[in-house]
């Protein structure tokens, strides 16, 4: 799948050297070397599907205040971070602010393209689904669209990034079973590779919120003390 990608990194030659092997892929790159430029970015073409976002911009905002800006304006597009910090607060930190994903630099150009194509393999799932006629899913007054990556409460929109979908969706389709922690993370990333299983506490989290506000509740959303989380009544 060839996409358009945002790369927003200070560094000008790490910049260039990711922008070329990313194009050598196929893809369109737009660049930003500050997070001045890339919400010009976001917010001119609207035709992203990745944004690969350093967390440590030196000017302007940082990648967390970008990330946080960015889902105001697109609540849909997958965003990567890009972080030399791999400590578990400054993961949910990035997760907090609305991130798809993360990758600790150094990061190697062969893991990089993997990693991107991964998640724009995860984005072309959607069609898939669609096109096997799958019905939505329900529980209680959510309702869940897979053909069309829609979530409800009752008549109220639910706008969830991709990863807070992917772990509803996991959720619905166990129709009250547990899901684990690697589970869900498989659900998210279709591995549970180069991530901590407790980053999917912090989607759990925000799902939980966007419930209530959408004027759901909370307590849908279960969690099974050191094994995961499963729907409830």
């Amino acid at each position: 799948m060839d996409a358009r990608i945002l790369l927003v990194e200070d560094d000008a030659d790490l910049r260039e050297t990711m922008a070329g092997a990313l194009i050598a892929d196929g893809h369109a790159i737009d660049t930003a070397a500050d997070g001045h430029a890339a919400l010009e970015a976001i917010a001119g073409t609207g035709r992203h599907q990745l944004v690969l976002l350093d967390i440590a911009l030196g000017a302007g905002p940082d990648g967390v205040e970008v990330c946080r800006r960015v889902r105001t304006i697109d609540a849909d597009v997958y965003v990567m971070m890009l972080t030399a910090r791999d400590t578990e607060a400054d993961v949910v930190l990035a997760l907090e602010a609305g991130a798809d994903d993360y990758v600790t630099k150094p990061v190697g150009v062969a893991e990089l393209r993997s990693r991107v194509r991964a998640a724009l393999r995860r984005l072309s799932r959607p069609a898939a689904r669609e096109a096997s006629g799958n019905g939505p899913l329900r529980h209680q007054r959510i309702a869940l669209h897979p053909a069309a990556r829609t979530a409800t409460v009752g008549a109220e929109s639910l706008a969830l990034t991709r990863s807070e979908y992917a772990v509803l969706e996991a959720l619905l389709r166990a129709e009250g079973a547990v899901r684990s922690r690697p589970e869900l993370l498989h659900a998210i990333y279709g591995d549970d590779a180069f991530r901590d299983p407790h980053t999917v506490d912090v989607h759990v989290h925000h799902l939980r919120e966007k419930l209530e506000r959408a004027g759901g509740e909370a307590r849908w959303l279960i969690t099974v003390r050191g094994v995961g989380y499963r729907m409830g009544p």
